[in-house]
């Protein structure tokens, strides 16, 4: 009796902590659709025209398809450079691996304005200001720690006997990876490569000192526009770049579960055999 009301005011709780972290960003979503000229709410009619004059603007069209571009593309490198880390770090034998981790940890650890400062003044003589693949290259720092602790935690997880027995039937390190580890480790993989998704759509503050005249991104037009116009199409932006998060999120959910329905199937028939005389 006591753990299910134990478990039932968690659950509470858990559902008042999250109304309470999310109210503030849903209540953008119906001033997004105002009929008024300012923020408010609650919103005075409905309409849709912040919307159309943000698709007709194309310094928001412009910076949201860099930001998706730069996002896609750092999150495929921070997913292949961390899923390398966390093997190194778990499979290798290299020395001092606490520093070694320490390191590759420190983009999340430090504090972002220092960190844009840092890049800021090594990439302008190297001139990757105001480019693509200088904007990858940072986000790529930024989302390769979220990418190797998740894939470290799942690499934790799984049986190296199984791995020990691919190898022992012929198979070499390659072939074991991709048939045996991978599978088992791509939910891992997954919410790592969200997460630097996430991290390279909505990071601001690198972005600031990287950006200029030629290229920007979402996060920073959005900054530049709130200084200067305070109208509904900011919560547009907004809603819009919310809908993404959350499509993202609903996507990686539920690849994660097909992998998991993949990978549990051949463990259960593999188990059946074992356990046949």
């Amino acid at each position: 009796m006591t753990k299910k009301i134990t478990r039932s005011l968690l659950v509470v709780f858990a559902v008042l902590l999250a109304f309470y972290l999310l109210l503030p960003v849903l209540v953008i979503v119906p001033m997004s659709f105002s009929e008024s000229a300012f923020l408010a709410f609650p919103p005075e009619g409905f309409t849709l025209r912040w919307f159309d004059r943000l698709i007709n603007d194309w310094s928001w069209v412009s910076s949201a398809i860099n930001s998706l571009i730069v996002a896609l593309l750092s999150m495929v490198c921070s997913v292949v450079l961390g899923t390398l880390a966390a093997l190194a770090i778990t499979r290798g034998r290299m020395p001092f691996r606490g520093g070694v981790m320490a390191i590759l940890l420190s983009p999340i650890i430090v504090p972002f304005v220092v960190v844009a400062l840092a890049i800021y003044i090594t990439f302008l003589p190297l001139g990757l200001t105001q480019t693509i693949l200088g904007f990858v290259l940072i986000h790529t720092a930024l989302g390769v720690p979220y990418v190797m602790i998740n894939v470290v935690a799942s690499l934790s997880s799984v049986d190296r006997r199984l791995e020990m027995a691919a190898m022992n039937l012929g198979s070499n390190g390659i072939g074991t990876f991709f048939r045996i580890t991978l599978p088992v480790i791509m939910p891992g993989i997954l919410a790592g490569a969200l997460f630097a998704f996430i991290t390279s759509w909505d990071e601001v503050v690198v972005a600031i000192f990287l950006s200029g005249t030629e290229l920007t991104t979402l996060p920073v037009r959005m900054w530049s526009g709130i200084r200067v116009q305070v109208d509904p199409m900011i919560a547009a932006v907004s809603t819009i770049s919310l809908f993404i998060i959350v499509a993202a999120f609903l996507s990686n959910g539920l690849a994660r579960l097909l992998t998991r329905k993949r990978t549990k199937r051949p463990s259960a028939i593999a188990k059946q055999k074992a356990e046949q005389p």
